[in-house]
């Protein structure tokens, strides 16, 4: 089993070794592909001891309606450039003559840069957890219970991070709800995916009584959705919903669960095509091991009745 990292490999190893005390500065131009069709780009344009290191994804614009800039403000304020470079939706520059001098710093800063996906589609999730702590508060000074409506609550958050796949996080007073559209393009895909959730439910409810809520459904999307506009369902469509309880949401977890649930929906989809590889390696193993016994085999051949001249036969006494 492959646990998936949050940052970004590619981006993590170019500005380490350039951040390196021995390392002279060279030129860089170098675009990175990443999950969920985002691209960085990595150069040096006006100099080389500045590093431009810009993002393109594309959920920016529903972002910003959650709050990514003032995220990404509190993030890298003294590095971002503004316009950003053409073609994508956030830049930074990073001086490498204006580095911090300590060792732990700029680890520090790398594994940040590293994180800038992460970090802008947390935004939805922070402004989620904001609100649920808000409903929470007012739910209490109303000595609210469960019989609160289960529409109540926050409006859903679309997030269209794919072309055809998207995220919605509804907050309420006892829960965050975070829903999963994902497309199975081979019905393959859909009973793999199906025996994979499955064994969410089935692990939950044998040994992590802890861990959230997961459920799935197809076609039809879950209730909490069904008055998002231009929503429809379709027979290669499957809604994943995590129920995320209060204690799952504490302070002190919050960004652990943001950054594992980001990453869900990756590697759901990369463990269904290592199953489905897996199982073609085993079934040509086993095709070539019939093929080995089939050439190792030897026919019987049927004797030949020999006679002779006169009409008797080889052998006969």
């Amino acid at each position: 089993m492959l646990l998936l990292q949050y940052h970004n490999l590619l981006i993590q190893s170019i500005l380490t070794e350039r951040f390196s005390q021995e390392s002279q500065p060279v030129s860089i131009d170098q675009v990175i592909s990443d999950f969920d069709n985002v691209t960085y780009h990595i150069s040096t344009p006006e100099s080389k001891t500045k590093i431009l290191v810009s993002l393109s994804i594309k959920c920016f614009n529903d972002l910003k309606k959650y709050g990514v800039e003032e995220l990404l403000q509190r993030e890298y304020g003294p590095y971002i450039i503004s316009p950003p470079e053409v073609g994508y939706d956030f830049s930074m520059v990073v001086d490498l003559e204006k580095l911090p001098p300590e060792i732990e710093a700029k680890e520090a800063l790398v594994d940040k840069i590293a994180l800038l996906k992460r970090n802008a589609l947390a935004a939805p999730f922070e402004k989620a957890f904001a609100q649920f702590d808000e409903l929470a508060a007012e739910a209490a000074k109303s000595s609210l219970d469960l019989s609160v409506p289960e529409d109540s609550g926050a409006d859903v958050m679309p997030i269209h991070y794919r072309d055809e796949e998207s995220i919605f996080i509804k907050a309420s007073h006892d829960r965050v709800t975070v829903i999963f559209s994902t497309v199975f393009r081979e019905e393959t895909d859909r009973v793999f995916g199906k025996v994979f959730l499955q064994e969410f439910v089935d692990a939950r409810r044998r040994a992590i009584q802890d861990a959230p809520q997961v459920l799935y459904s197809h076609k039809e999307p879950p209730l909490e959705i069904r008055s998002v506009p231009g929503l429809k369902a379709a027979d290669d469509i499957g809604f994943v919903t995590f129920v995320l309880f209060p204690r799952h949401i504490t302070k002190d977890r919050r960004e652990n669960c943001i950054s594992h649930i980001q990453i869900f929906r990756d590697y759901f989809h990369y463990h269904i095509k290592c199953s489905k590889a897996y199982m073609h390696s085993r079934m040509r193993f086993r095709v070539a091991e019939f093929l080995k016994v089939l050439n190792r085999a030897k026919p019987e051949v049927a004797e030949k009745e020999r006679k002779t001249a006169t009409g008797r036969r080889f052998g006969a006494r």
